[in-house]
């Protein structure tokens, strides 16, 4: 008869093989979504996008936040707000700064969501925090404005619009979904 292990050996097998996993085979992982992204990417700017949806879903629906915000992305703009607004929430929740501003314009405009410019306004500051150009430039027009229910303010408004000149001037050429 097998005798059990005592528990605090048990706790420390099981973190000792999260560690393993986490180092060694999650990067394994996180690579092949990333090339299946690209493949699905190039599969679409081809022409076929019934192929590269295919492929982008299995990434996505493996959970890579780059890939349920960039189909969010063209669910969104094929109008299936609500299937859009899922993806987008997915990789919002994991911090993607594409899933969380296409989310907050879900909350902005109400599509596939009740309105509310609450919420927009905090998922899109989110993604402006982490530098995505789009949500920086929203940021500043909105306190210009005295839109995504914040009022005017100059100051604000110049603080995000420089931001977004650095960025402008930083900008190297990479995907929009691959900033986490």
């Amino acid at each position: 008869m097998m005798e059990r292990l005592p528990q605090q050996v048990f706790f420390s097998l099981a973190r000792l093989l999260l560690v393993y996993f986490l180092f060694s085979v999650a990067p394994v992982i996180a690579a092949e979504q990333t090339m299946q992204l690209q493949r699905a990417q190039r599969l679409i700017g081809h022409g076929d996008l019934i192929t590269g949806m295919k492929v982008m879903r299995i990434a996505a629906e493996a959970g890579y936040a780059p890939a349920q915000a960039a189909l969010g992305e063209i669910l969104d703009k094929a109008e299936e707000d609500k299937e859009a607004v899922v993806l987008y929430r997915k990789a919002a929740e994991q911090g993607n700064a594409a899933g969380q501003y296409g989310l907050g314009m879900e909350y902005a405009t109400g599509e596939g969501i009740t309105k509310d410019l609450k919420q927009a306004e905090q998922w899109i500051r989110k993604a402006a925090e982490q530098d995505y150009d789009t949500a920086v430039d929203v940021m500043a027009q909105a306190y210009r404005k005295g839109g995504l229910g914040l009022a005017p303010d100059p100051v604000q408004a110049d603080v995000w619009h420089q931001r977004a000149l650095r960025l402008k001037q930083e900008k190297p050429k990479e995907s929009k979904h691959e900033k986490k």
